[in-house]
């Protein structure tokens, strides 16, 4: 069987922005501990290590919303991952807005939408 190990984001815990994405690894790969990432990652070794969180994601997690996205942090104060995405429109480069993933959105309004169209259902054949 192929190992699959999920990205791991390494933020500031203060701003949220990212320091460190480890990224998906897959085939003859070993899971590293946080002790490990901080030993072997450049850019960990540099930080106080209090002031750094980190989220470890299941592996394909936000595949879409990394793929389409222009930059991403971790809500300092939620501590869940945000992205901006590009505004096709946009005819000159704008700051990035910072919005729970586009897939979450997605789910959240099927589910809505189901609630909605039981209830109408309820609503229409109930009353017969």
């Amino acid at each position: 069987m192929i190992k699959q190990i999920g990205r791991k984001i390494y933020y500031d815990k203060t701003t949220g922005n990212v320091i460190l994405d480890t990224g998906e690894r897959m085939g003859a790969v070993i899971e590293t501990t946080v002790n490990q990432d901080f030993e072997t990652y450049q850019a960990l070794k540099e930080r106080v290590r209090d002031t750094v969180g980190v989220i470890q994601l299941e592996y394909g997690q936000y595949a879409q919303d990394f793929s389409q996205c222009n930059g991403y942090r971790v809500n300092p104060e939620t501590l869940e991952l945000e992205f901006s995405y590009p505004d096709p429109n946009a005819t000159e480069p704008q700051e990035p807005v910072y919005v729970k993933p586009l897939s979450e959105q997605v789910k959240e309004l099927e589910q809505r939408q189901q609630i909605i169209q039981q209830a109408l259902d309820d609503l229409l054949l109930g009353g017969m």
